[in-house]
């Protein structure tokens, strides 16, 4: 789909503008980049580079979207726009996501400063999608204060949220003991935060405790060691301790400011966009290239031999992309 300099220069404007219209075709067409205007990336990208992006990630269960639901709250009383991004898990079968954290953030649906999009991760790797990327660059660009990225779930491929985002949240609950040692070689180790949600539950003191200790030796935590993360008890259903889970992101965005790292997280976050657009078109001419070959295969009597020589027809083929001095 092309759209000339013109009309996308005007569709930046408006969205710039809170057009929400507007913010949304560009949201789309960031989603398949098959569909991406030329220059849009570009032209966003000078637009932005000021915005706070926090990721949230965490224990399946401990309440994250619910959590996020009451920061847009306490975010928006301090007069910030806000936007969120909510990965849903892709079905391996249909390719669609779940996304239920938009039903769930519903309260905030008539709020002209809040935008949420949920979007599949497209089984790619890791807990980021190459839209959600993109999508961060365009809330930036719009002048959306923090933008939330809530990730898939846990894991060693979460860390990919450390490349994304200035402040990083992670959320735990009472009684998850054993998911915090089985996560402490992934997401357990990246946290500039740590909430506590569901601070109400049994076993919510024990764990705090635990918690406490294990910050204390460093056995969790984050690899800057000029921050001491923060330990936040909080209760998104009954409202407890948001605002002191809000102060705490701002003393964090506060800090790396000062030191100067919010530059060195934005070349990082954009580094991550070519290499997850890379792997993106990488991974559809590989898919369409399989199809292809999929079809001959089919269509030949003899599969066995067929298999041989289609695959040194390939290889024989693959040559012409080399450069002149690796032919010899």
């Amino acid at each position: 789909m092309s759209v000339s300099e013109i009309n996308l220069d005007e569709l930046l404007y408006k969205a710039s503008k809170g057009n929400l219209r507007s913010i949304g075709k560009i949201l789309s067409y960031l989603e398949n980049p098959y569909t991406m205007p030329e220059g849009l990336l570009e032209k966003l990208a000078k637009m932005a580079g000021k915005a706070h992006v926090i990721g949230i990630t965490g224990i399946p269960g401990s309440g994250k979207s619910t959590l996020i639901s009451r920061l847009i709250t306490s975010l928006r009383k301090r007069g910030y726009r806000v936007a969120v991004i909510a990965i849903d898990p892709s079905s391996p079968i249909s390719g669609g996501a779940l996304l239920g954290d938009r039903l769930r953030m519903q309260e905030h649906a008539t709020d002209p400063g809040v935008f949420i999009r949920s979007i599949s991760s497209k089984g790619l790797k890791g807990g980021l999608s190459l839209a959600a990327l993109t999508m961060i660059e365009a809330f930036d660009a719009f002048g959306y204060d923090k933008i939330i990225i809530e990730t898939v779930g846990v894991g060693q491929s979460e860390v990919d949220i450390m490349n994304i985002a200035n402040t990083i949240v992670v959320v735990t609950m009472p009684g998850a003991g054993d998911d915090i040692q089985a996560l402490k070689a992934g997401v357990m180790e990246i946290g500039d935060i740590y909430v506590l949600n569901k601070d109400d539950k049994e076993d919510a003191t024990k764990t705090y405790e635990y918690l406490s200790f294990a910050l204390e030796k460093g056995d969790i935590g984050s690899s800057d060691s000029s921050w001491t993360p923060k330990l936040i008890r909080t209760s998104a259903v009954m409202g407890k301790g948001i605002e002191d889970l809000t102060q705490a992101l701002e003393d964090h965005f506060n800090y790396i400011k000062e030191i100067g790292k919010t530059k060195d997280k934005l070349i990082s976050r954009r580094i991550s966009m070519i290499e997850l657009l890379a792997e993106q078109f990488l991974y559809e001419g590989l898919k369409q290239a399989s199809k292809e070959i999929d079809d001959e295969l089919r269509l030949s009597a003899e599969v066995g031999s067929h298999i041989f020589n289609t695959a040194l027809r390939l290889a024989k083929k693959s040559i012409d992309y080399l450069p002149e001095s690796k032919k010899e």
